[in-house]
């Protein structure tokens, strides 16, 4: 991951990042996520199995090609989830939507997955209450690669599925492992486990 010194507003992010993929907004700084392949393979493979659900719970809900979210509305901090869940019905509400593909209510939001790579820390740490402040009602932290700290993830460290689901304004977390089917309470006919997307 690399970052830039130079310190940027959110508007100047928006405009000139928000079709890249590759970078998001932390504090004004400039972070580039420098995504690996076995990282896209992972993210495809589990936006492909989200979206088989959705179209058999018939949901209007959707996952955008790109999408930013902005936490707070006085921190020049915009972030890129890997995969993001959006409910249609709900983004007349969003006041940057029609302009730039940007969401700053929580309540658009129905799913926000994050999968791990070196900066684990973000992932497991402050994404968690960023999400939870937001008011976003499900969280999936996705380490395929079981590289979350032991306090996160547990003895001996291995590949980890967590899904947080938001009560009482924190997130209650259930961990799978490899073979476990994985429950959602946002997608309760999501067929899925662990080993489903992980790399081949």
């Amino acid at each position: 991951m690399v970052t830039s010194s130079q310190f940027l507003t959110l508007e100047t992010f928006i405009n000139q990042y928000s079709d890249s993929p590759c970078y998001e907004l932390v504090d004004g700084e400039l972070i580039d996520m420098e995504p690996t392949g076995l990282h896209e393979t992972v993210s495809g493979k589990l936006a492909t199995q989200i979206g088989i659900a959705l179209i058999a719970e018939k949901l209007s809900w959707f996952i955008p090609r790109t999408c930013l979210i902005r936490p707070f509305a006085n921190t020049p901090t915009a972030r890129r989830p890997d995969i993001i869940v959006l409910d249609e019905t709900l983004l007349v509400h969003e006041p940057l939507w029609k302009k730039e593909p940007v969401i700053t209510l929580g309540k658009s939001i129905k799913l926000v997955v994050e999968v791990v790579s070196t900066n684990w820390e973000t992932d497991y740490a402050r994404k968690v209450e960023e999400y939870a402040l937001l008011g976003i009602r499900e969280y999936w932290i996705v380490d395929y690669q079981g590289l979350g700290g032991v306090a996160f993830i547990g003895k001996p460290k291995q590949p980890t599925f967590t899904v947080g689901e938001l009560i009482d304004e924190e997130y209650q977390q259930k961990q799978y492992r490899l073979t476990e089917p994985i429950v959602s309470p946002s997608l309760p006919s999501l067929k899925l486990c662990l080993n489903d997307i992980l790399p081949r």
